[in-house]
């Protein structure tokens, strides 16, 4: 079977990896899919179109036939934390991992074709809030996952080189809102999905709904559930009472999961901000205007 990457999986590596790095990975990518398919015995049914940004997903059977999906993740979007993360969480509330070696991940098949977007919004929210929960455990002691701190700082270098002047204001509100949060500190050390939103939420057969795809960060919880907060962005920002909708999310949200208001407020301005300044950079311009309107209600 040929392995082609997906329009989005190799659009997304291109803008963050850049042209060069992930290319060269994505030409490697039909060879290195299919030995991880032979080492296994699997067999193939396809790959998952459009799938994600940041790995190839096959939907294969196991040498007994029982399904399963095989990720397969280029070394630079480090696998292994993932790993460790979904080994830490031994499928409660996110996606079992059968085994895990050489940048490819064998997991429990989920129905990738039917995530929490497919609810209404409030239903969607709810069990959102749900999930997520279930993930903020202690992490393992010398656990090795980034915190908060050090992503958030990575980020915000690459904020502050933005080139846009439009965008300044919103940038330093956003890095100030950071400082404040850092500053503020607070106690609570949870291993963290780190890009936890409703389309990262599967229907299972094992449990309704499951969560696919961390990028595992350990700090407060109102940082994870920051990227939920913009979910639906396009629907916000068309809504005639979008400002006092998002106000209200972030309320409902905070109050429901025992989070603190203003913190949940301050991360999803940062969070924003970052994702839109990131879009911007790449040309994505629609995007970028989405979400630095929403960022503006905060």
């Amino acid at each position: 079977m040929a392995f082609e990457p997906p329009r989005r999986l190799v659009r997304t590596l291109s803008e963050t990896y850049g042209e060069s790095v992930a290319g060269e990975w994505l030409g490697q990518l039909p060879g290195i899919a299919q030995d991880a398919v032979e080492r296994r015995e699997l067999t193939v049914e396809r790959v998952v179109a459009p799938g994600g940004g940041s790995s190839l997903v096959v939907l294969v059977r196991r040498p007994d036939g029982a399904p399963a999906a095989l990720k397969v993740v280029p070394p630079f979007a480090a696998p292994e934390p993932e790993r460790a993360a979904l080994t830490h969480w031994k499928g409660w509330g996110s996606v079992e991992l059968i085994s895990g070696s050489d940048g490819a991940l064998l997991l429990e098949r989920l129905h990738p074709e039917t995530s929490l977007r497919s609810l209404p919004e409030a239903k969607a929210l709810l069990e959102a809030a749900g999930t997520v929960r279930k993930l903020w455990v202690e992490p393992v002691a010398e656990h090795g996952f980034e915190t908060v701190a050090e992503r958030t700082a990575r980020q915000a270098d690459a904020m502050r080189a933005a080139t846009d002047p439009q965008v300044a204001p919103l940038v330093t509100a956003a890095l100030d809102a950071r400082a404040e949060l850092l500053a503020a500190g607070s106690a609570e050390l949870m291993l963290l999905h780190g890009a936890f939103r409703q389309g990262k939420v599967l229907s299972g057969d094992r449990a309704p709904w499951l969560a696919v795809g961390p990028v595992p960060v350990v700090g407060e919880r109102a940082y994870d559930l920051a990227r939920l907060v913009r979910d639906r962005v396009e629907d916000l920002v068309a809504a005639a009472s979008g400002a006092s909708a998002t106000r209200r999310r972030v309320n409902k949200l905070a109050d429901s999961l025992d989070i603190d208001r203003e913190r949940l407020r301050g991360w999803t301005l940062f969070r924003a901000v970052e994702s839109g300044v990131r879009a911007l950079e790449a040309g994505r311009r629609q995007d970028a205007e989405l979400l630095l309107e929403f960022a503006d209600w905060l």
